[in-house]
């Protein structure tokens, strides 16, 4: 069995660079270790950035986007109840952001690989690489009983933080940073009409609280809780009570309460291993690097990935060009860095921290309402909200 480019992992990052690679006419198989209704069933972020809504437009994947996505021109902060709008789309040009959830997105990438038979393998057990050092790199598995080997040009890496592929690079090599924050956000979803429009990001001295949504009737709320919480202790009427106080009273005039269908714990992580590269093996995604949920960038930062890797594998397949494959860390990284700057700014700004005293708060206070009264502080907040351009592409004269 061979292929060009093997992609562990069929989350965002994997299925959207299969259709990118298919597009261009380059081999590619996927390896998944679980079935598609526990990737498809996975609740994570909805908030799409306009490089990710552009994406799937390219791809001819935008038909349920474009009839069920929530296009939002603005965001609203909150401190101790008082809001006010950031205009997202008049401070950056018209680009804006759009509510769509990451099962809806990994639905429409299964169902359009399923029409235009993308090779995806489900339920990939012991999954080993081997050569990624070399020239002829291998992929090795067992399914149903049966040892399987792919040998291939290239590996990618779309497997998570948790998976084989970022552990395949020698310890030596990599350098990782990391930054674990000292709370979770205790979230739920519940079939109620959300809030407001737009979402709402509140800094209260109780703690964060963040009113989302995925659709005009379900609603996404989370509020900061301590990592040592117990869920059970959570009844959905002390959840509603604590995020109302939290909004404050004129947002929690319109919180419409209902029972939830889902609540969970989620802790905050910074992570970044580099390089994102090595020998034949590339990383993208959360393979590569984690950031904390409040700047809305982990599914963005992995598209972005793997539109540079995109380009890089065209670049080289059809032009006979290495010159993307290796810049990409590099590119890919300088993005990153700027993503997770933006996530640890925007938490530091929202959260209470434990070690927070009340000349902190003040200056936390003081940075929002400088937000506040600052049409270049919005606009700041603004550019890096909807998200940065993918800068550094290859130069004609590489080709």
């Amino acid at each position: 069995m061979r292929t060009q480019v093997a992609i562990i992992g069929a989350g965002p990052a994997g299925m959207f660079l299969a259709h990118l690679l298919r597009r261009e006419g380059i081999d590619a198989m996927v390896l998944e270790r679980r079935d598609r209704a526990y990737v498809e069933g996975r609740v994570r972020a909805g908030v799409l950035e306009q490089v990710t809504v552009d994406l799937m437009h390219r791809l001819r994947l935008a038909g349920r986007l474009q009839r069920e996505g929530l296009v939002h021109g603005g965001t609203n902060l909150s401190l101790d109840g008082r809001s006010f709008r950031i205009d997202m789309a008049a401070l950056t040009g018209g680009s804006t952001v759009t509510v769509y959830g990451q099962q809806e997105v990994m639905r429409d990438l299964f169902d359009a690989a399923e029409a235009d038979d993308l090779p995806i393998v489900w339920n990939a057990e012991d999954v080993a690489l081997a050569g990624i050092d070399g020239e002829r790199p291998t992929v090795s598995w067992r399914a149903d009983g049966v040892d399987h080997q792919v040998a291939c040009d290239y590996i990618v890496g779309c497997d998570g933080y948790h998976g084989i592929s970022r552990a395949a690079i020698p310890p030596e090599v990599l350098t990782t940073f990391e930054r674990v924050y000292p709370f979770g956000w205790l979230g739920i979803l519940a079939d109620v009409p959300p809030a407001d429009h737009e979402l709402i990001y509140a800094n209260h001295e109780r703690g964060f609280a963040l009113a989302s949504m995925r659709s005009t009737t379900r609603s996404r709320y989370y509020i900061q809780c301590g990592l040592g919480e117990d869920i059970a202790d959570w009844s959905d009427d002390r959840f509603w009570d604590e995020l109302c106080l939290r909004l404050g009273p004129d947002t929690a005039a319109k919180v419409t309460r209902g029972p939830s269908f889902e609540k969970a714990i989620a802790p905050l992580r910074s992570f970044v291993s580099e390089p994102m590269r090595w020998g034949r093996l590339f990383l993208a995604g959360d393979a590569a690097h984690i950031v904390p949920p409040t700047g809305a960038k982990g599914m963005n930062l992995a598209v972005s990935d793997v539109t540079m890797l995109g380009e890089a594998f065209a670049l080289h397949y059809k032009h006979g060009s290495d010159a993307g494959l290796d810049g990409y860390s590099a590119r890919a990284l300088a993005r990153v860095w700027k993503a997770e700057r933006f996530s640890w700014w925007f938490t530091s700004v929202t959260h209470r921290f434990p070690t927070m005293d009340g000349f902190d708060r003040r200056i936390q206070m003081a940075e929002l309402d400088y937000i506040r009264g600052s049409e270049a502080a919005q606009r700041t907040l603004a550019e890096n909200y909807v998200g940065l351009p993918l800068t550094g592409g290859i130069s004609s004269e590489a080709v």
